[in-house]
């Protein structure tokens, strides 16, 4: 009369298969977490370049063709150590053009961020109009 059932080695190939499966699905769920946290930090670092990109395009007084940088508070950032860099270029001006008149200025803008020992960096551009 024959048994009905599995033997040890289709019960062993099984578990094998299982196991291969089930590592293959951590390890994708490990690399979809670390994305997330990056876009995390990508998405922080494009609020705060908005956020100052804003107070660049408002402020007329900021010199031209100087550098000028700072950093932002940690504990706004969730702890993270970030800062900024901007420059402010004459893009466009007309002919011969003096004291008083309009020009479009270039505002070049990089947030930078610390990931780890890495530095990361999101850069942003604008345009305004002001008076020389």
């Amino acid at each position: 009369m024959r048994q009905r059932g599995f033997t040890l080695l289709e019960v062993m190939v099984a578990t094998l298969i299982m196991g291969i499966a089930v590592a293959g699905l951590l390890g994708a769920l490990s690399a979809a977490s670390r994305n997330a946290a990056h876009l995390t930090e990508y998405d922080r670092a494009a609020l705060l370049a908005k956020s100052k990109m804003d107070e660049l395009l408002v402020d007329q007084s900021l010199p031209r063709d100087e550098p000028l940088q700072g950093t932002f508070d940690p504990a706004l950032d969730g702890g993270v150590v970030a800062g900024w860099t901007a420059t402010v270029t004459a893009f466009e001006k007309p002919p011969g053009a003096g004291k008083g008149q309009w020009v479009v200025d270039r505002i070049a803008l990089e947030v930078w961020w610390m990931e780890g020992s890495t530095r990361r960096v999101f850069p942003l551009e604008a345009f305004r109009r002001s008076i020389l």
